[in-house]
């Protein structure tokens, strides 16, 4: 009970600062296509700073086990989550499918799990988070943009991963963990300032979405509620009753899960365009589900409280 009133409260300060950065796109402080710059500034430098300043703790082998775990676990969750998602888009037209498998499979675990897993669980939380979102990230630039693309680009595939600004930091990070390389104050400062951009960053950027979005127009796709039940309900619970079954406990398996629970990833929308997939489908998914999030997070809390 007590993870999930944390989760409530927590949502309910990450919905006022989405509901901030929807008034600052409405008022004109910045135009929607400017969110662009921000998620950049986000991508490139915010998280992977807030990534690095989370492996620089103290080397304890109980904390390296978990991470460890989380790698595991995460992989773990995320291929099941890719199943699911090719079960539950099965009968649907094969031009709209690649999109709305990808909004399926892939949650917001940056722009809303990151946030939320630093508030609940602090630091070393956001040290397991990584090794989820280190796989996530794998997962995006391999199987994902070769289902999207319909092709098989191995040069390009490689170049995506090995270039990823999230995976060079978790890279960098186990190094300095790992060595137990000594970091000066003058440089974790900095970088712990800016890793504590995420969150408002992040929610602001959500804000302005949903606020240039004719949600009106995005709610006549007929496939949007097929693609948001299997995201917010189908996958989360399936993979919870996995983690269930397999007895699984504690902080790492409770991470990993919130984690699988976010809406769709964001940026499901930008790979639409890349694509030429369904673009209001894939907006669409996006905003709903991270408005559906609100109310189905503490409630995920709740499940994970009782049967974890």
């Amino acid at each position: 009970m007590d993870l999930a009133v944390i989760t409530a409260k927590q949502v309910l300060q990450l919905l006022l600062m989405i509901l901030a950065g929807a008034a600052c796109c409405k008022w004109g402080v910045f135009k929607p296509s400017e969110k662009s710059v921000l998620a950049n500034i986000l991508l490139y430098l915010v998280v992977p700073a807030m990534v690095l300043d989370s492996y620089m703790v103290e080397f304890d082998p109980a904390t390296f086990h978990n991470l460890l775990l989380a790698f595991l676990l995460g992989a773990l969750a995320l291929l099941v989550g890719l199943a699911i998602a090719f079960a539950g888009t099965l009968g649907t037209e094969k031009s709209v499918r690649p999109i709305m498998w990808f909004a399926c499979a892939f949650s917001n675990a940056g722009y809303m799990g990151f946030p939320l897993i630093r508030a609940l669980f602090g630091t070393e939380g956001l040290l397991y988070a990584s090794g989820f979102v280190t796989v996530f990230n794998i997962l995006i630039w391999t199987i994902g943009t070769t289902v999207l693309s319909g092709t098989v680009q191995l040069r390009q595939i490689a170049r995506n991963v090995v270039t990823c600004p999230c995976i060079l930091a978790v890279a960098a990070g186990l190094v300095i963990y790992l060595c137990r390389i000594p970091v000066p104050e003058i440089l974790t400062g900095p970088v712990g300032a800016v890793g504590d951009m995420n969150t408002p960053l992040s929610m602001i950027i959500t804000g302005a979405t949903i606020a240039s979005s004719d949600l009106k127009k995005l709610l006549s796709n007929p496939n949007l509620f097929r693609t948001l039940a299997v995201r917010m309900l189908l996958v989360p619970a399936v993979t919870l009753g996995l983690f269930a079954l397999l007895g699984l406990q504690g902080m790492v398996p409770t991470i990993v899960l919130l984690l699988e629970a976010c809406p769709c990833a964001a940026i499901t929308t930008m790979f639409a365009i890349q694509y030429r997939h369904d673009e209001e489908l894939a907006a669409g998914s996006v905003v709903f589900s991270t408005l559906g999030s609100i109310v189905t997070l503490p409630i995920y809390a709740l499940l994970l409280t009782a049967l974890l």
